[in-house]
């Protein structure tokens, strides 16, 4: 069975949510699962519960965590010195181990404000090894992201309680 890129991007709540769902699916067919997260400090429901799954292995990030939009410029370099030597670490795991799945959530946001070396992330995504399904996920996923997809679902924010000042909750979006 080929084994093919699949990228949840959009606006819309459920990227992530989509992602646990496949590493799920996937450790329950007895496939090996890689699941790491960019801009995540590994506290979210979902890992607490992945890391208990048998098949899956869920490998944080060290990197500063959270919305870049609110981060020093000091802390925006401390988290991009970081993430590049995550991905490297991720591509190392890939490679070096018989993972049948990686996913790499928050990869657009990583990618898109170059918190990541941006031609190593698509070299290795192109000359991924054949036996690996990569999940990636973010907003914004870029037209070079795009292209070397083999599926690509946008999540559509049609309403949010965000938009009316309402937190992230705890079990919901986190």
């Amino acid at each position: 069975m080929r084994r093919m890129i699949e990228c949840y991007t959009g606006d819309g709540k459920g990227k992530t949510t989509a992602a646990a769902g496949l590493a799920v699916r996937a450790a329950g067919s007895g496939w090996k699962v890689l699941f790491t997260q960019f801009l995540k400090d590994g506290s979210s429901g979902e890992i607490g519960v992945l890391s208990k799954v048998p098949g899956i292995t869920c490998y944080p990030c060290k990197a500063p965590c959270g919305f870049i939009f609110r981060m020093t410029e000091e802390e925006k370099k401390k988290a991009a010195a970081d993430c590049r030597e995550y991905l490297d670490e991720i591509i190392k795991l890939a490679e070096e181990n018989d993972f049948d799945m990686l996913v790499m959530d928050e990869f657009m946001a990583a990618y898109e404000y170059d918190m990541i070396n941006r031609e190593k992330a698509i070299e290795f995504l192109q000359h991924k090894p054949e036996r690996l399904e990569v999940v990636i996920t973010g907003r914004n996923a870029p037209e070079e992201i795009i292209r070397i997809s083999d599926y690509v679902t946008e999540l559509k924010k049609i309403r949010h309680p965000f938009d009316n000042d309402v937190p992230a909750r705890r079990g919901i979006e986190f």
